[in-house]
Parts: structure tokens; C-alpha cells; sequence
């Protein structure tokens, strides 16, 4: 029932922020990744068990599975409301829980692991594991009481308190050093593009016209994600609107669930805002836009825990990207060579304006991006032996 409720807070939200229209189509689409989640995971050596169905177990569940088959595990992903879930504990060496809740199903399943010995690996994206930085998440006071109900106390925090579980993995330095403070062994798993997109990607980059670089409107693009962004949007909200009056040429493209400011109202004519698509269609839209931006409350430590994923999903197109100097922009961005990072108003402003106004800068920033990505960010040249090598000791 938990579950359930859960569920229907999230779609009653996706609804709310999307209309009837795009958030049923939305929920639709969920719905069928659900479903195909909920049973025939095949035996094999290591089980992501995930709690939902959306970009983080996207990249956390499905896309690590798929970068460990490629090293020659035996990888399935299964939803954990799976009534039947424990019975898996059987066919499987590992056990991967991603952003799971606590349930009496999920309870079983765990008990079973412990009484064969097997491993468990507690796994996580961002601070949701803590209560205490749950206030710090900008859709907090938005939420509805049944979608709360799955951070209660911090989710997955049972397990990551658990002394049995031993191992974590994570996306980010700055993850990784607080999971360490629950004495944990933990290896850093980064996001990384699949094969899939990274074909979809390449087929966009490869249609890039020598003239994409020289146009007379130049368009910025963010791309929200989810609705815990209004917060990191309106840090920029004033360098945006000096840029606009400054540069006539200069459109913004907002996607996702975005609450922008009455400020901006101004430039409607020089907007456009677009719903969340599908995985395939989000690159195509990354790639209509000349400039991509990742503002992040820099002071946040929500936002210092988040990956560099929205460099690497604009660089495989050849966008390039300015963002927020946290440590994992910083980490994946050198400064001037394949992007650029701002920790104020003012590199903002100065690193958008020479973006906008040298054709040659930006597609170079572009161009440098994609390498990086290609290089680390895909689960093709993926090459993390230490993780590799652990698991293997174990089946």
C-alpha cells in the first residue's frame, strides 16, 4: 500500500506540472518501463533492485547493469514491487538496492540474502539517505504527504545503517566522502551514456551543418530534469535577463518543469518552454540549443552532491556547457579547454558573453566536450577495474 501511495503522488504531481496531455503521456511511458521491470529478471550474478523508474534508475540501475555486462557480468534489474522478490535471493551472488523503500517485501528479501551470506551494495545518487539535508532538496514544501512518505528518515537509510552492509557505490567525490563516514568500503560508479543514446548522439552530432556555429540566433538552453530546480534557475535569473538586454540574438530554452520568475515575463517572445521527453527525444533537444547552462545554489550541499551529468549530456552532442563551480563540474570541466564553470554573477555573465559572441570558442568548448565525453562519460570506453575486480571476488 506504501508503494502504491507513493506512486500516486508522484503521478498526481507529474500531472500537476505537465497537464493532463503531456503528464498521462508521461505517466504512460512510465508505466511501461514499470511493468517490464516488475518480473523476468533472468539468474545471473548481480541483481539491481531500484526503487522507481525515472533518470536516476536510469543511470544507477539499467545503464550500470548494462556497463557490467560489458565487462562479462550476468546483470538483471528488477522494480522492487515484485511480490514474489524475495525468491530471487536464490539466483543471484549480488545484490545492488538503489533508492529502495522499506517494506515488508523488500525486508524479506534482505533477510534472505543475509541468511545465505551474500553481499548487499547500498547505492545512491544524492543526500536523500539523510533526513537532515532532505529540507535543502527546492521541492521539499511542494510535496505531497504519500511522495514524502518515501524519504521518511531518509531513504535507504535502514540499509545504509544496517552493519551487514558493508560496500556502497556512488556517482560523486563529495558522495562518496560521506558515505565513508558510515564506515562503509565505497567505490565510485560515474554516470555514464549507454550504447543506445550514444548512437543517437553521434547520429545528431554527425547532421551538425559547418553554418551551426555561425547562426544569428543563438539559443541557451537548460534542462531541468525534475522539479527540485527553481532554486539553482534563479541563481542566473538576472545575469539571463543583463544578457537578453544586451544581446537581441540571444532566445532561452526551458525544459521540464521550470517556475520562472515574474522578471523574465519581459522576454516571453524570446522563451520557449518545453515539457520533459523521452530519453531519445532529450538529446535531440540538448542539440537544437547553442549553449547549455547547469546553475546550481553553489552553498547547497544537495546541489554539491550532484554529478556532472548535464556537461556530459550536452558534450556528446557538441554543445557546450557553462556551470556552477561545485566539485564535480569542476572535476569533469577544464575551465577554457572543454567548457567553462562560474561561481558568481559576474564569471556567469563574462563566460556566457564570450560564448555568445565568438563562433569559433564555441564550437571549439563543443567540440573539446564531446572528446571528454567519448573518453570518460560512456559506457563503451568504461574501465573501472577496482569495482570490476571486487565484484568478481564475490561470485
Amino acid at each position: 500500500m506504501k508503494l502504491i501511495l507513493i506512486k500516486f503522488g508522484k503521478a498526481w504531481m507529474t500531472i500537476r506540472k505537465n497537464g493532463i496531455l503531456k503528464g498521462g503521456q508521461r505517466i504512460l511511458e512510465y508505466l511501461f518501463i514499470f511493468l517490464k521491470l516488475l518480473f523476468g529478471a533472468k539468474k545471473g550474478d548481480v541483481l539491481f533492485i531500484t526503487g522507481g523508474v525515472g533518470d536516476s534508475a536510469h543511470y544507477r540501475s539499467h545503464n550500470v547493469a548494462e556497463e557490467l555486462k560489458k565487462h562479462n557480468f550476468k546483470c538483471s534489474v528488477m522494480i522492487q514491487d515484485n511480490p514474489f522478490l524475495y525468491r530471487y535471493a536464490n539466483n543471484f551472488k549480488v545484490f545492488i538496492f538503489q533508492k529502495t523503500i522499506s517494506t515488508p517485501t523488500l525486508q524479506r528479501l534482505i533477510d534472505e540474502i543475509k541468511k545465505q551470506k551474500k553481499e548487499i551494495i547500498f547505492e545512491t545518487d544524492d543526500l536523500i539517505f539523510d533526513e537532515k539535508y532532505l529540507h535543502q532538496m527546492d521541492y521539499w514544501k511542494q510535496m505531497d504527504k504519500f511522495t514524502k512518505q518515501q524519504y521518511e528518515g531518509g531513504q535507504g537509510s535502514e540499509l545504509l545503517k544496517d552493519n551487514y552492509v558493508k560496500t556502497c557505490t556512488t556517482t560523486t567525490t563529495f558522495l562518496k566522502n560521506k558515505l565513508e563516514q558510515y564506515n562503509k568500503k565505497v567505490f565510485l560508479v560515474p554516470n555514464r551514456i549507454c550504447d543506445e543514446e550514444l548512437k543517437i548522439a553521434n547520429k545528431l552530432y554527425s547532421n551538425l551543418q559547418p553554418t551551426t556555429y555561425n547562426l544569428k540566433t543563438i539559443k541557451i538552453g537548460y534542462f531541468s530534469g525534475t522539479i527540485s530546480h527553481n532554486k539553482d534557475f534563479a541563481t542566473i535569473t538576472d545575469t539571463l535577463i543583463n544578457i537578453m538586454d544586451k544581446y537581441k540574438q540571444v532566445k532561452l530554452v526551458l525544459v521540464g518543469p521550470l517556475d520562472i520568475e515574474n522578471k523574465l515575463n519581459k522576454y516571453s517572445d524570446r522563451i520557449e518552454q518545453l515539457p520533459m521527453v523521452s530519453r531519445r527525444k532529450h538529446y535531440a533537444n540538448i542539440a537544437s540549443v547553442d549553449i547549455n547552462i547547469s546553475p546550481l545554489e553553489i552553498d547547497n550541499e544537495f546541489c554539491q552532491a550532484k554529478s556532472a551529468l548535464k556537461f556530459f549530456e550536452a558534450g556528446i552532442v557538441g554543445v557546450p556547457t557553462v556551470a556552477t563551480a561545485t566539485q564535480s563540474f569542476q572535476d569533469a570541466i577544464l575551465d577554457g579547454r572543454n567548457g567553462l564553470v562560474a561561481s558568481n554573477e559576474k564569471e556567469w555573465f563574462e563566460k556566457l558573453e564570450r560564448l555568445i559572441t565568438d563562433n569559433e570558442f564555441r564550437a571549439k568548448m563543443g567540440a573539446e566536450a564531446r572528446k571528454t565525453v567519448l573518453k570518460k562519460y560512456t559506457i563503451k570506453n568504461s574501465n573501472n577495474k577496482e569495482y570490476y575486480n571486487y565484484l568478481r571476488k564475490l561470485i
